[in-house]
Order: structure tokens, then C-alpha cells, then sequence
């Protein structure tokens, strides 16, 4: 496991928090268009139906493009997960010190020292660092 690894999983965690977002909204939207759409013309097949919606025209193929954009939106989010379960199984495999580490420096952002400081390292942030580089060539 490396530091873009874990950089990586904070991305991933941000990613799948704005893609649950993301995917609420198409769901949402992709009803109120399908919806509108099966009340407009009736007289037409349900594929060439059409509404206006401020100044724009829906139809039915709108339905169907926001449906797959909320696929899409779903297999990225699987992914993000996939990663961020795998480096958590990892997480629980590492010293408990070094897990400690990697979540205040690298999950939270803290400088080395101020990680220093909350595990109470009296050796200081440069030395805390030089222990994180060994154990992650280890590992």
C-alpha cells in the first residue's frame, strides 16, 4: 500500500459523498421528465412524446440519457467503493500506531507535527515521518 493509495481512498470517500448527491438528482429528475412525458401527447407513441420545460423541450429520449447517466454515476460509485473497502480491510491488518498515523497525516491532512502532537511523540514530526516512509516501503 503506498500514499497514492491512500490518497486515492480520500478521494474515493469525497467521490462516492457527490456522486450519492449526483445520482438523487438524475433519479429525481429522470421521474419528473419521464412523468411529464407519459402526459404529453397522447396521440403519439411514448418515444416521440415531448414537453416544454423552461424553453427547452424533454422528451422521451431525455428519460433514457438521464437513466444512463445514473448508471454510469452507479458503476464509478461500486468502484470508489471497492477501493475504499480494500484499503479499510488493509487498515485493520496495520499496527494500530500506523493506522493512527495514517488518519490523522494523510486522512485529515495534519502536518507531521501536528500528528506528533496527538499521538505525543516527543521526537517530533520529522522523526514520525521517517517512521511512516519505513513502514510504507515495507508495505
Amino acid at each position: 500500500m503506498d500514499k497514492k493509495i491512500l490518497e486515492d481512498y480520500i478521494d474515493a470517500c469525497e467521490f462516492i459523498k457527490e456522486t450519492e448527491a449526483e445520482i438523487k438528482k438524475l433519479e429525481k429528475k429522470k421521474r419528473f421528465v419521464q412523468d411529464k412525458v407519459r402526459g404529453s401527447n397522447p396521440d403519439w407513441p411514448y418515444e416521440e412524446r415531448s414537453f416544454s420545460l423552461g424553453g427547452s423541450v424533454e422528451t422521451a429520449a431525455d428519460a433514457f440519457t438521464l437513466a444512463r447517466e445514473k448508471r454510469i454515476l452507479e458503476e464509478q460509485r461500486k468502484e470508489a467503493s471497492d477501493l475504499k473497502i480494500g484499503v479499510e480491510e488493509w487498515m485493520k491488518e496495520i499496527p494500530f500506531r500506523m493506522q493512527r498515523i495514517i488518519r490523522y497525516k494523510i486522512f485529515s491532512g495534519l502536518s507531521w507535527e501536528e500528528t506528533a502532537t496527538l499521538m505525543k511523540c516527543k521526537a517530533g514530526g520529522e522523526a514520525m515521518r521517517k517512521e511512516y516512509d519505513r513502514f510504507m516501503q515495507k508495505n
